[in-house]
């Protein structure tokens, strides 16, 4: 196995949690994030020799999660985001307070939040995923 395959089999088992949790608020459903996160470390994997090493290995895995995820939300509504990514609470109920603040954000700062707080990424990398300041 050569290098790039094994970090991205390291990043797959450290931090699959984070990945779950943060692309189920783009899908809606836990069970759909699991779904989608496998097809997204399997495309990196199969896509690994494309990886140019620009920035870092974990952001690329979310740039490719994210595209997963938006694919897998348009293919269950039939519905195109049009580039943009809607992010939102799986289980609101729990918290009304928090969704309904969470939801009067626009959808990228939204998303920002969600990758912040669900995927536990720095900020640099939020940046990176998100491209802003390039």
């Amino acid at each position: 196995m050569d290098e790039r395959a094994e970090a991205i089999e390291r990043l797959y088992r450290e931090r699959y949690e984070r990945f779950r949790d943060g692309i189920a608020t783009v899908t809606g459903s836990y069970d759909a994030a699991r779904d989608v996160v496998q097809e997204a470390f399997a495309r990196a994997y199969r896509k690994r020799a494309s990886f140019r090493g620009e920035g870092t290995l974990e952001a690329w895995n979310w740039k490719i999660a994210l595209r997963a995820a938006q694919e897998q939300r348009r293919a269950m509504t039939g519905v195109s985001l049009n580039g943009s990514i809607e992010a939102a609470l799986v289980e609101p109920e729990r918290d009304p307070a928090l969704a309904e603040a969470v939801r009067s954000l626009p959808p990228k700062r939204r998303l920002i939040v969600f990758l912040r707080y669900f995927a536990d990424l720095s900020y640099e990398q939020i940046a990176e995923v998100l491209c802003v300041g390039e």
